[in-house]
């Protein structure tokens, strides 16, 4: 804990000032490669079930006040049986703001006709990634549609509240076999309140995951709660350092569930505090 303070207090400052980034920085935070300002592969995002008490428009807003530029579509905003008129001005809304959405889901699927509807859905909404949650027998099916749809497909861990996927190691058994197409959407928190070790799963699931739940938990049980990323158990700063080892591309969404109904005081330290940590922890940074 003495750790942990002593890391606030010396980027405290900084996490403030990213938060607060005026909107000329917006490309360049958003910038998924990093090769025009040297940042980070990885990119920071938000995992729509953020926003499930907040209309479209609400969601936004807090995206623009918190300069996050890519978002994890869920279904309450977008439905699945969507319109193509109802998509592009769904997509318009996004560019206003200047956000991207990157992938849909999380989509449960207990039959093969929500697994066809759900890759039909991501064609029509034009991304390329799918964070699902099919059943066990259902996965062959996904696998022959991975390959008909040339599309990525993230399962998504819960942790031990559901029996479907409660821990990567669940997964990876189930997928190992199957098109390298098929992966994982890692949620650390979850993954935390099951007694796993985030980074350590992070390290050894690397190549199948596609896409990161980005959260902190009070606790590594089923009773820990999602709180302010800076103030849980699982240490972000290595976390962070872990995504650059194994050279993480894709997006860490923080999917922020605590004061759902209230949500951006908690929203906003938890982007300050993680680009805080990635600016804090880069090997080129030099600090007394």
């Amino acid at each position: 804990m003495a750790s942990r303070r002593l890391f606030l207090k010396n980027t405290g400052g900084l996490m403030a000032l990213t938060t607060l980034a005026p909107a000329t920085a917006a490309m360049a935070n958003a910038n998924p490669r990093g090769k025009a300002n040297g940042e980070d592969l990885f990119k920071l995002g938000m995992a729509g079930f953020t926003f499930v008490n907040f209309k479209l428009d609400q969601a936004l807003e807090m995206m623009r006040k918190v300069d996050v530029h890519y978002l994890c579509i869920k279904d309450f905003h977008l439905p699945l049986d969507s319109t193509p008129e109802q998509i592009a001005a769904f997509h318009e809304k996004l560019k206003q703001s200047n956000v991207t959405g990157y992938a849909v889901g999380p989509i449960y699927m207990k039959t093969e006709a929500e697994v066809d509807r759900a890759f039909e859905y991501a064609k029509r909404v034009g991304v390329n990634l799918i964070i699902g949650v099919p059943n066990v027998p259902l996965l062959p099916y996904v696998d022959k549609k991975v390959k008909e749809y040339d599309m990525r497909f993230a399962i998504h861990n819960h942790g031990p509240d559901i029996e479907l996927y409660p821990n990567a190691i669940s997964i990876h058994q189930a997928i190992k076999d199957l098109d390298p197409r098929i992966g994982f959407c890692f949620d650390m928190g979850h993954d935390r309140r099951n007694g796993d070790d985030p980074v350590k799963d992070l390290q050894t699931y690397a190549k199948r995951i596609f896409d990161i739940h980005l959260k902190n938990v009070t606790a590594a049980s089923k009773e820990g709660k999602t709180c302010e990323l800076g103030r849980g158990v699982i240490d972000i700063p290595a976390f962070v350092q872990m995504l650059r080892k194994v050279g993480y591309s894709g997006s860490c969404s923080l999917e922020y569930e605590k004061d759902m109904k209230d949500p951006l005081a908690g929203i906003a330290e938890s982007v300050g505090y993680f680009r805080g940590v990635c600016d804090a922890t880069r090997s080129d940074k030099r600090r007394s």
